[in-house]
């Protein structure tokens, strides 16, 4: 099931490459998230949609989170289309994914933590 949601390679090379840095990558990463999360809710047209859909996409995709990643992806292309139809169940389908994401990051930060 975690392979849906995250990508044990792409956790595995952070952790080679952050190591002792890793638990605060992981910290950083679900704050920056809960703020594009906001800034997502509060879109007010499709320009600042389309920006915040775009950098929660790419940090998804850096940190391995490949469904949140595909979600964003599939709304900043809804946004270039200045088509907001249906989009609240969108960014719900992204609210969703990322409280998967970040209780598999804690229990990441958890295994990590000796």
């Amino acid at each position: 099931m975690t392979d849906i949601h995250l990508d044990p390679e792409v956790l595995s090379a952070l952790k080679e490459v952050m190591e002792d840095e890793y638990l605060t990558l992981l910290d950083t990463f679900l704050q920056d998230s809960e703020t594009r999360l906001t800034q997502l809710h509060g879109a007010q047209d499709p320009d600042q949609l389309l920006s915040a859909a775009h950098s929660f996409k790419g940090s998804s995709s850096n940190m391995g989170a490949r469904r949140l990643a595909e979600l964003c992806n599939e709304l900043e292309q809804r946004a270039k289309q200045k088509s907001l139809a249906g989009i609240e169940e969108l960014v719900g389908e992204i609210d969703g994914e990322f409280a998967i994401v970040r209780r598999l990051y804690r229990e990441e930060r958890q295994r990590f933590h000796y």
